[in-house]
């Protein structure tokens, strides 16, 4: 289901009445220089959302900026955080609407979504439960193990979405090459318009 509303979104959204004529995700697409100032955009503003938050994090861990408070760094940070995280998301929905199939049976992007979705629950555990008690804890050079947990999880997951977001760019596992069975499953290649070649049944 999933797969059929992406094929309508690539192909039928926006399409024109002539033949040939492209929809929004295909001109989206097929358009160089709006494409490589999304992709810059993109990169630009994951990298500043990224480091203020490991700002932040490395004060959680008590590795960095000891003697300043959490709630300063985090205060300071804040506008350009959600400013990053905004222009992030945004700019990364464009990328995905341009070719939503390829990314849609792409490993490194399910994988991703996936280190994405524990970032972001992360966020949300810290700031409605860790820092709950944060004045008790907000000048110590070294906060409590749930705050440093937190911390681990949040430097972790995120150095993970950069780094299977810049595989994206490599082609190691494409559908229609011959993969490990595990990678045709993974990325649904069987459905897909190159389809699974298993290097298990050539090797037969």
């Amino acid at each position: 289901m999933i797969r059929d509303f992406l094929v309508w979104l690539a192909t039928q959204v926006g399409k024109g009445p002539g033949e040939y004529d492209p929809s929004w995700s295909e001109a989206l697409a097929s358009t160089l220089n709006v494409w490589g100032l999304l992709e810059g955009t993109h990169v630009l503003s994951l990298m500043l959302f990224a480091g203020t938050i490991f700002l932040v994090d490395l004060r959680l861990l008590g590795v960095g900026f000891k003697t300043t408070p959490v709630s300063v760094i985090s205060d300071r940070v804040l506008p350009l955080t959600v400013f990053g995280f905004a222009l992030m998301i945004v700019t990364g929905v464009a990328l995905f609407y341009a070719k939503p199939l390829l990314y849609y049976h792409n490993l490194w992007f399910r994988l991703k979504l996936i280190f994405l979705a524990v970032a972001v629950i992360n966020i949300f555990i810290f700031h409605y439960r860790v820092q709950k008690d944060r004045a008790a804890w907000d000048t110590a050079p070294k906060p409590p193990g749930k705050a440093r947990l937190s911390a681990a999880v949040s430097i972790a997951s995120w150095v993970a979405v950069i780094m299977f977001g810049r595989f994206i760019a490599y082609d190691w596992y494409e559908c229609g090459k011959p993969l490990p069975h595990w990678a045709n499953v993974a990325q649904e290649c069987a459905v897909s318009e190159r389809g699974a070649i298993d290097l298990t049944e050539m090797a037969q």
